[in-house]
């Protein structure tokens, strides 16, 4: 949903945090538990990019993973002596069939002239991040965000033209 803060519904606003916030809330409640039963695991969170920087048209989205990252935080705190790790990935672009559905070729070449690695990623770099935050490999990690998104959020605003002539010599 891509609407400005003042045309957003309540309605509208209360299906996207039920679905990104309440959604992990639950299944979290509910898999704890059952986790710490058989000695704890990981669980990785999906926020976003757009919950770690604002941006237009994107008010109840970007707030909603916003506060996953921080509820990512208090899962970990808690669940900690449950031998339960939290994490979350915060993806930036990445090419799957939603993106290609909604993101015109406009939009992705201001993507690509924004992001550090100049183009989106790939569904299997998304998946890597989230495997190695469930593998013993991450055994000491817990209550990050990991931003899976090519540098986007690192830079602010990039100067593309620039970059462009530096490839180019």
């Amino acid at each position: 949903m891509f609407k400005p803060l003042l045309e957003t519904t309540l309605e509208e606003w209360n299906r996207v945090l039920a679905v990104n916030l309440t959604g992990p809330f639950l299944m979290t409640q509910l898999a704890a538990p059952l986790m710490a039963e058989t000695g704890g695991g990981a669980i990785v969170n999906i926020t976003s990019i757009s919950g770690l920087r604002a941006s237009t048209l994107r008010v109840a989205y970007g707030t909603s993973k916003a506060a996953l990252a921080h509820l990512t935080k208090q899962q970990a705190a808690e669940l900690a002596s449950l031998g339960i790790r939290v994490n979350a990935v915060a993806p930036g672009p990445v090419d799957t069939a939603m993106a290609k559905a909604v993101h015109s070729a406009e939009i992705r070449a201001d993507y690509r002239d924004a992001i550090p690695l100049a183009r989106y990623g790939l569904e299997e770099e998304l998946a890597a991040s989230i495997f190695f935050l469930c593998s013993d490999q991450a055994s000491y990690v817990t209550g990050q965000v990991l931003a899976v998104d090519g540098g986007f959020d690192a830079v602010g605003i990039g100067l593309a033209t620039l970059r462009g002539e530096r490839r180019n010599r």
